[in-house]
């Protein structure tokens, strides 16, 4: 080719490219900026309005088109149909095809557990968010109806709350929005990309969000923070609770938010098993992480992990090696790997066909607007029915005048077309009004019906004075939104599924700071209730309510401030704030520790530390004669952990846990009926958390150490025979002299 010609191709193509030269070599001048608006631009606005961003009522127009085509199939409150009947139903409104309205009704189901709150009650094989490979089976083998929640979706969409327009063939109605009588745009999560922006919504727990959306109503300025905590996902996790990105997302409607899988060890299995993972990954995802930090030699401590992933749920399972912490190894997997990820909030939403992100306040706010227009149009349509049916009964209360007159007119009328004009002219009466005279059964023409009648117009007055005073009073509309919000709450609250965790950030003095410190009084019982008393409610209370087995075994006076550690029979510490635990009283049981602290199945609580300074010891006594003493201080960490494994060696059974920050004397007893008293002064402070401690009551084979008690008797000179100062020992005998006998001896 010559280099002329190469030269003319490369011109023509430069000038296609500029848009002033067709496909048959005519040349056209066009402005580029023209073809883009015409050609691109409406591409663009429909992927916008028409697409990926949902609106207020917390709906894209598929998630809408689908769930309508489902409410108009009468599968609301029914029995299931099959997928592929759904799909090919909605078709009539969506022409986008069946696989992409089946993958819609897959997020939308139960089965698949993306939502908080499913819209879909689903059976069968939906697949499952959180794995990659686990595909949902084709619509053929699905069934599914809609939630009962979607009784609130559609509630009075029959009663010109919101607006019908026509289908794209202009064959049928669907509605432009649903009147949704809870902000779902913020209970269920939606995420979608559009041309040149993006939506990103993360959920909120239900109650939370609804009682937020109440405290609004009645007070604009109400600070959002105080009753919406955090996002709540559906799959659990742990939400970093960092208060200054929470306030940006709030305020914004942009930033990020850490979330973590939430995970418990297995001690008899020497692994970390994995029940929940942040929403922004997948299971195979993680594995194949942790193969590869494996693999390059920056994780050493694991031996194997596994999918166990089944009929109970998620649950990932990696193996230790033997002597690895597994909180350790957790935060470096955290770290490492998508077990903590962030979520991406981008609060975009479409209001009367104009994207906008909105931070949380100005949302709900938009959202009650929407909520108070849908509850005054069913107000209006509602006056509007009782309008005509009183204009019906004044018609019909006008022939009570004379029932025979207008007996007689229909009689005497010789044309059926002339009834009607002679009714009017009889009794003064409309056109409407004489019709439905007209049409009344002879059987009725009697002045008892016509009486009942009446008496309905009576009521009927009265109920349109109410419906007009609440059209013309805003208070009253936003008495209706509440009290629908209240229904709510009760009919589909649930508790949170992601628990919030808090990681310092700054210095331990600014993160203290925020906490309020006031004196309380910390009761611990034998079966692992806790409760918190103020002062003064301790004054105003009566007797302490407890299970009819229950006893409390602990009463420690202490500060809001203070740090927790429960001690448990599995060896391990759960360390908690007090300001974690709400304020009690004598008449409530209290908090279970267990519960709220999510301690391991069987892991029972024993003992409670409360401490602002972590001065002091720990005294664990156990059955095997020996006693460990534990500087407390061992028990301070610098990051903010919940849990420390080995907390006290498990060689033997414990039989008493004691906290003190002087020394004191104790009587220890065996199974043999032998006693000793030794000073705790005589054992040296160890710092390992685990040790064994060292032998202070020496024992016979089968022999226990089978009580332990602080012994403050020190004016009796008959009990020298009982201290000993060379330790280990075996003790005396107990006598029958020994005070309080009659309870040591066995």
């Amino acid at each position: 080719m010559s280099s002329k010609k190469r030269k003319i191709e490369k011109r023509n193509s430069e000038d296609k490219m500029r848009g002033i030269i067709n496909g048959s070599g005519e040349i056209i001048e066009q402005n580029i900026a023209t073809t883009l608006e015409k050609n691109y631009m409406p591409y663009a606005m429909s992927v916008i309005l028409s697409r990926a961003i949902p609106e207020i009522d917390g709906f894209k127009p598929s998630h809408r088109k689908l769930l309508y085509t489902m409410y108009k199939m009468n599968l609301l409150g029914h029995t299931r149909t099959k997928s592929a009947n759904i799909v090919g139903q909605t078709m009539k409104l969506n022409p986008h095809g069946d696989t992409a309205i089946y993958e819609t009704m897959v997020r939308l189901s139960r089965g698949y557990e993306a939502l908080l709150r499913p819209y879909i009650d689903s059976k069968g094989n939906f697949g499952k968010f959180y794995s990659r490979d686990m595909a949902y089976a084709a619509s053929r083998y699905t069934e599914a109806k809609l939630d009962d929640i979607c009784f609130e979706l559609f509630r009075d969409i029959d009663k010109n709350t919101v607006n019908f327009v026509d289908n794209y063939d202009n064959t049928l109605k669907e509605p432009s929005l649903l009147p949704a009588s809870f902000p779902s745009i913020l209970v269920n999560a939606n995420t979608g990309i559009a041309v040149g922006m993006a939506s990103s919504i993360c959920p909120f727990n239900l109650k939370e969000v609804c009682d937020t959306t109440i405290s609004l109503i009645q007070n604009l300025d109400h600070d959002v923070m105080k009753t919406l905590l955090a996002p709540d996902f559906p799959g659990g996790g742990q939400i970093v609770y960092m208060k200054k990105s929470l306030e940006e997302i709030y305020r914004t409607g942009r930033g990020g938010l850490k979330v973590r899988a939430k995970y418990k060890y297995d001690e008899s299995e020497n692994c970390i098993d994995i029940l929940n993972i942040p929403p922004t990954t997948t299971c195979e995802a993680i594995i194949e992480k942790i193969i590869d930090l494996v693999k390059q030699g920056k994780v050493k401590e694991i031996t194997d992990v596994l999918d166990e992933t089944g009929l109970n749920g998620l649950k990932l399972t990696i193996d230790l090696k033997r002597g690895v912490d597994p909180d350790k190894l957790m935060q470096k997997l955290y770290a490492l790997t998508p077990l903590e990820d962030t979520f991406s909030c981008n609060f975009n939403i479409l209001i009367g066909n104009v994207p906008q992100v909105l931070g949380i306040k100005e949302l709900l706010k938009e959202w009650i607007k929407f909520r108070v227009e849908c509850v005054r149009r069913r107000t209006n349509f509602d006056l509007n029915k009782m309008k005509e049916k009183l204009h019906l009964l004044e018609g019909l209360s006008r022939i009570l005048l004379d029932i025979d007159k207008a007996i007689r007119i229909i009689r005497e009328t010789l044309e059926e077309s002339g009834v009607i004009p002679n009714l009017m002219a009889g009794f003064k009466i409309d056109e409407v009004q004489a019709e439905y005279i007209a049409e009344i059964k002879l059987r009725y023409l009697n002045r008892a019906h016509i009486l009942k009648r009446i008496k309905e117009k009576e009521q009927l007055i009265k109920d349109v004075e109410k419906l007009e005073d609440t059209l013309k009073d805003s208070a009253k509309l936003n008495s209706i939104l509440i009290c629908e919000l209240e229904e709510v709450v009760v009919k589909y609250g649930q508790e949170r599924k992601s628990s919030i965790i808090c990681v310092k950030e700054t210095s331990e003095l600014e993160e203290n700071t925020d906490i309020p410190d006031y004196p309380v009084t910390f009761f611990f019982t034998k079966e692992g209730y806790f409760k918190k008393i103020t002062p003064q409610s301790l004054r105003t209370s009566g007797e302490q309510k407890l299970k009819e087995t229950d006893k409390i075994t602990q009463i420690i006076a202490g500060y809001n401030s203070f740090d927790l550690l429960f001690f448990t029979n599995r060896s391990q510490v759960y360390k908690a704030k007090a300001n974690d635990f709400p304020d009690s009283k004598t008449s409530l049981l209290g908090e279970y520790v267990g519960a709220k602290l999510n301690m391991d199945k069987d892991e029972k609580p024993l003992y409670l530390v409360a401490t602002k300074n972590y001065n002091g010891f720990l005294l664990f006594f156990f059955e095997n004669g020996k006693v460990a003493k534990v500087s407390l201080e061992s028990y301070a960490t610098k990051t903010n952990r919940k849990r420390l494994v080995n907390a006290y060696s498990s060689a033997s059974s414990t039989v008493k846990i004691e906290y003190k920050e002087q020394d004191e004397d104790y009587l220890l007893t065996s199974t043999a009926g032998r006693a000793l008293i030794f000073s705790s002064s005589f054992l040296q402070t160890k710092t390992t958390r685990d040790t064994k401690g060292i032998t202070v009551f020496k024992l016979k084979n089968g022999q226990k150490v089978s009580k332990v008690e602080l012994y403050n008797n020190t004016n009796s000179a008959k009990l020298n025979k009982y201290k000993f100062t060379n330790l280990p020992s075996e003790g005396v005998a107990l006598s029958k002299k020994f005070p309080n006998f009659e309870q040591l001896k066995f």
